[in-house]
């Protein structure tokens, strides 16, 4: 009996350790959409901002996720192959220890590596598996593009930009629906398999427009979601210094990011008829590379096609006046604070009324627009307001979140962040800025995780902001509570600027 223990014990504390690694690192996999760059950026993120003992620990240490751990049939095929490739370690430790003595070793240490180098298994089997997922992704894709094939007389209007293109498509959405049966792709779900599943599950012959948001990490990934859609019109609402660890160069975002109007310009070649560009007029590095002449603008600047002027800020909400290419103009009134949420509805207008909405109604639409979740959504918690914008960051939001909590005026303003991410060579320099741009607004700076918020760290206390008043926490629950700790004496805003995702902290 003794002996029978000495065995199952350690056997079972062996599957045990290897299930719970296995799990964390197919976590990781997933948060990193099953890319190799994404996973090993994530694994070197847990070594730097941990320590190498305690990363090596964190597998095995069950925790509470922000974003939850999914089984899908992806994740149980993988785990069929971790189990083969566990197979093949026993087959060959196993016919060494039959071979002669020191092969029971040689087993152990077989097993042994297996259960030291998860993550690299975990990666193996991504790459073992591979084939195999891109044939299934063809099939869902495959399937899709016959829904949209037969779907006659659907629009498809895709939506694309570094940054505000889930606004605008929320807005656009919204303004739509005042006249027509519109399908949108729900929150986030903007890469080609989410778009895919979407279009699967969600689309009815009644749905008269499609509203497709478009996202995009390396080049030519939009070119991959418009030979799915192939999309009649297209927004394009920014282009700036995002993902550039990924995409390398801002010459690959600008050709990247212009890949929807290209493929709009290829359907009206190809299909004839109208199909409209449009592109945010006050954005610097698309004046900068306007490839298309024939697009309409949109913005607060002059020049524009459709233009925003007028435009009154009040921590309840915003007045403007719109005035389109028609020269028909009218006061537009919504709940949501701030110039660049004008600008963002901006673009809804001018897709919306170019589809054939009228003025009265686009008012109506623009009074009932929403905040967008955790973008710059404004939540109030009795005498105390949050400017939740955790949802991704990027220097121009970043730039733009403090704009919006500056508007609060007679109010102590409190910054909560984990610092920008994703910005290759320029991401120190760019915190660095985030930080001397804080420390003009903020009373107190809360500065979560050391190690991705030194730059920011610098750059407030040169631009003299007070030690005293700047604090670094381990963990967003860590902030959490010091941010409603602080005696203010008077009523406190809270800016929460980006939420880093598990892979990263």
């Amino acid at each position: 009996m003794m002996n029978i223990a000495i065995i199952v014990l350690p056997a079972v504390l062996y599957i045990a350790a290897a299930v719970l690694g296995l799990r964390y690192y197919t976590h990781m996999l997933q948060l990193s959409s099953y890319q190799f760059q994404g996973y090993f950026r994530s694994l070197k993120n847990a070594i730097t901002n941990h320590g190498p003992i305690y990363a090596a620990l964190m597998p095995y240490i069950p925790k509470p996720a922000k974003k939850k751990f999914v089984v899908t049939d992806r994740v149980k095929r993988l785990f069929v192959t971790y189990g083969l490739i566990f197979a093949l370690f026993l087959i060959i430790g196993g016919v060494c220890a039959k071979s002669s003595a020191p092969g029971k070793i040689v087993l152990l240490i077989l097993l042994g590596i297996y259960i030291v180098l998860l993550s690299l298994v975990v990666a193996l089997a991504n790459l073992i598996n591979k084939p195999v997922e891109k044939r299934i992704s063809n099939w869902f894709i495959d399937d899709a593009k016959r829904i949209l094939k037969e779907h006659e007389g659907l629009r498809i209007i895709g939506i694309t930009g570094s940054f505000g293109k889930t606004s605008v498509k929320y807005y656009l959405t919204t303004l739509l629906s005042e006249k027509y049966r519109v399908l949108m792709t729900p929150e986030s779900f903007n890469t080609p398999m989410g778009i895919v599943r979407t279009i699967r599950e969600h689309m009815q012959p009644t749905h008269e427009i499609f509203v497709c948001e478009m996202g995009a990490r390396h080049l030519h990934d939009i070119k991959e979601i418009t030979d799915i859609v192939h999309p009649d019109d297209g927004i394009l609402t920014s282009i700036g210094y995002q993902h550039l660890e990924t995409f390398h160069s801002l010459e690959n975002i600008v050709s990247t990011k212009y890949e929807l109007l290209d493929a709009v310009e290829e359907k009206a070649a190809d299909k004839g008829g109208e199909h409209l560009k449009f592109v945010n007029g006050d954005n610097e590095i698309i004046r900068a590379n306007m490839k298309y002449k024939d697009a309409i603008t949109y913005g607060l600047s002059e020049g524009n096609d459709f233009r925003a002027t007028d435009i009154k800020v009040t921590s309840a909400g915003t007045t403007f006046t719109v005035t389109t290419p028609d020269g028909e103009s009218g006061e537009f009134n919504t709940k949501l604070v701030g110039r660049h949420n004008v600008e963002n509805i901006m673009g809804a207008i001018a897709a919306a009324y170019k589809m054939g909405v009228p003025m009265n109604k686009l008012k109506m639409g623009v009074r009932r627009i929403q905040s967008v979740p955790h973008r710059l959504e404004l939540v109030k918690h009795g005498a105390v307001s949050i400017l939740d914008d955790a949802y991704n960051s990027n220097p121009n939001g970043a730039k733009v979140a403090l704009e919006t909590l500056d508007l609060f005026e007679g109010k102590v303003k409190i910054l909560v962040t984990p610092g920008m991410v994703e910005l290759g060579e320029k991401e120190d320099e760019y915190n660095k800025a985030f930080g001397e741009q804080a420390a003009k607004v903020c009373d107190y700076i809360i500065l979560v995780g050391e190690a991705n918020t030194k730059a920011i760290k610098k750059g407030a206390e040169e631009a003299g902001f007070s030690a005293d008043k700047l604090f670094v926490k381990n963990s967003l629950n860590e902030a959490t509570k010091l941010m409603y700790e602080l005696e203010a004496g008077k009523e406190k805003v809270i800016l929460l600027e980006n939420d880093l995702p598990d892979n990263y902290t």
